[in-house]
């Protein structure tokens, strides 16, 4: 059975010691994956619409641009790992704020499933922080040849 881990050059950096995705067997395990764009550092910066004040405190952010570059990121690791959309299996989703956040979430996501056709199972849960300065993450199963 192959087991080995797989870092995509296209999706940005993890912020810890763990690779983008482990394979074992036929299933892909996706680490956390947040909304940073590909060559940011593991910071704030590259966070699509994060607004600092001078201090670096939070001021402002667009959770839509988040999601949308969550959901790219998610795709290059698949890409990178030989597999693809359509053959993820399970989803969890964390929110930092599911009651301003979740009917936004659960828009772009229909958006992005609406013509796979074995949908993933899907869990999505309120959490009070992540480590970086990003509204959501995602955590993942898929399949892989």
């Amino acid at each position: 059975m192959e087991n080995k881990n797989i870092n995509a050059s296209k999706a940005p950096k993890p912020v810890g010691l763990y690779p983008h995705a482990r394979k074992v067997g036929n299933l892909l395990f996706l680490s956390g994956v947040g909304p940073r764009v590909a060559g940011s550092d593991s910071n704030d910066s590259g966070v699509p619409g994060l607004e600092l004040d001078h201090n670096g405190n939070f001021k402002a952010f667009d959770f839509e641009a988040q999601v949308h570059s969550v959901f790219n990121n998610v795709r290059q690791v698949l890409e990178a790992s030989g597999s693809s959309w359509d053959k993820l299996v399970d989803v969890q989703v964390f929110l930092v704020d599911m009651k301003r956040d979740f009917q936004t979430f659960n828009r772009i996501y229909a958006e992005y499933f609406k013509d796979v056709e074995n949908k993933p199972c899907r869990t999505t849960v309120a959490i009070n922080a992540l480590p970086t300065p990003i509204a959501i993450e995602l955590k993942c199963v898929a399949e892989v040849s």
